[in-house]
């Protein structure tokens, strides 16, 4: 690969993820504040991605894979999104704002695939060659929340929180979504994996052709613990920003107060480290121990927001965000590794479309809805909540997945290849 399409991919996966972490996390900050959203609206909000997550393979099994180039589709959808966020940034009530971010997931979510398309159309050994290109997915989403949100125009601070200013984050992607559905038709060309006259079946799209995994005992104990383990994800992504942002929680960071986009950002440098750390212990601990250790570390997270503040306890909720890393890695990146390994080469993209929609399609969607209950259910006033009987809840539910797939599953030798 030369070094024009390095850096095309390079950026390409920059802004993506630059996109997604500049309004993502905010959004939960920005809805009870602005629109005066209660938890249930903002889980319905949230749900959006789990909705788009559930559409996008129908977008890419019938449209990006039969009949268009992967750059152009991802030029239009990304051209679409930007203006939905434009409208986002203007919705003046809640119930405007619902139908503009379903509208939006269901453009964004099929991106996710297509970069990937894009990317591993250039590549000869993409085990070798894309870890370099995505980790400027994970830069992306740090600048966004770190460097635009939190530092330089401190927009999650609590002033600009209250004055309404964190609409400004919506005008960010907007504008980044535009850049990047521009810059999306100079991309390498990718053309449709499919001929037009070969049947593509509604199975084949969904991944149900991988079903069969789950006759494997092992594999069903899996792939209904990856159900469960996303209702506690989804109170992190949905409420966690929040929550910082409810008890006022900031750090020193270039000599300036960073809230909670740029505290947030710390999850995803983890994520970048301890990825570098799984082959270790996939050698060392084996994939039932490493996916333990995963589902165990969403226990100690939550316990850790339940029982921190933002004055004197600050460490504990660093060490909460910080262990991101350790719960997405150990347990997502290890799953997607062991359906690899279990479903075969016939079945490898239908396996990992099925658990991507088990998981962020099904579990998620589930998980946003309890998380939006849960929060209602600890309401003290207007924005103000009881967050340690809120956070305690995915604590032990966390707890219950633990255990359940420590009894259940036997261990399995996998190994990881790089």
């Amino acid at each position: 690969m030369n070094f024009k399409t390095k850096f095309q991919l390079s950026l390409m996966m920059f802004l993506e993820f630059f996109i997604w972490g500049g309004w993502f996390v905010t959004m939960g900050i920005y809805l009870p504040n602005t629109l005066g959203a209660d938890g249930s609206q903002i889980a319905f909000a949230y749900s959006s991605q789990s909705w788009g997550a559930i559409i996008a393979p129908f977008i890419i099994g019938l449209i990006a894979d039969r009949y268009f180039n992967a750059e152009k589709i991802l030029g239009v959808l990304h051209l679409a999104g930007a203006g939905l966020m434009y409208l986002m940034a203007n919705a003046t009530d809640i119930a405007a704002f619902i139908p503009y971010v379903f509208g939006y997931m269901i453009a964004y979510m099929p991106t996710l695939a297509l970069v990937n398309s894009v990317s591993f159309n250039q590549m000869k050994d993409p085990s070798k060659e894309f870890s370099f290109i995505r980790v400027f997915g994970t830069i992306g989403w740090i600048v966004a929340g770190l460097i635009f949100i939190s530092v330089l125009f401190k927009w999650d601070s609590p002033e600009n929180i209250a004055s309404g200013a964190l609409k400004n984050t919506f005008l960010m992607t907007a504008i980044a979504s535009s850049i990047l559905g521009v810059f999306s038709f100079t991309l390498p060309k990718t053309p449709p994996r499919v001929s037009k006259g070969e049947e593509v079946s509604l199975s084949t799209i969904l991944g149900l052709d991988a079903l069969k995994l789950l006759k494997d005992r092992n594999y069903l104990t899996f792939f209904i613990a990856s159900i469960l383990i996303c209702i506690p994800l989804a109170f992190y992504y949905q409420h966690a920003g929040q929550f910082l942002g409810e008890i006022g929680a900031s750090i020193g960071v270039f000599g300036s107060q960073v809230g909670p986009a740029g505290m947030m950002t710390i999850g995803q440098i983890s994520e970048a480290l301890f990825l570098l750390l799984l082959p270790f212990f996939f050698k060392k601990f084996g994939f039932k121990k490493t996916i333990l250790v995963g589902m165990v570390a969403w226990l100690v997270r939550y316990m850790l927001f339940a029982y921190g503040n933002a004055g004197e306890l600050t460490f504990m909720l660093l060490v909460g965000i910080a262990l991101h890393g350790i719960c997405y890695d150990f347990f997502f990146v290890s799953g997607q590794i062991y359906t690899d390994t279990k479903a075969g080469e016939k079945y490898k993209s239908a396996a990992q479309g099925l658990i991507t929609l088990a998981t962020y399609g099904i579990g998620m969607l589930i998980g946003f809805w309890v998380a939006g209950q849960i929060t209602d259910l600890n309401l003290i006033e207007e924005n103000k909540h009881e967050w340690s009987s809120i956070w305690q809840f995915p604590a032990f539910f966390a707890l219950g997945v633990s255990i359940l797939f420590a009894v259940a599953f036997k261990n399995e030798k996998i190994e990881y290849k790089q």
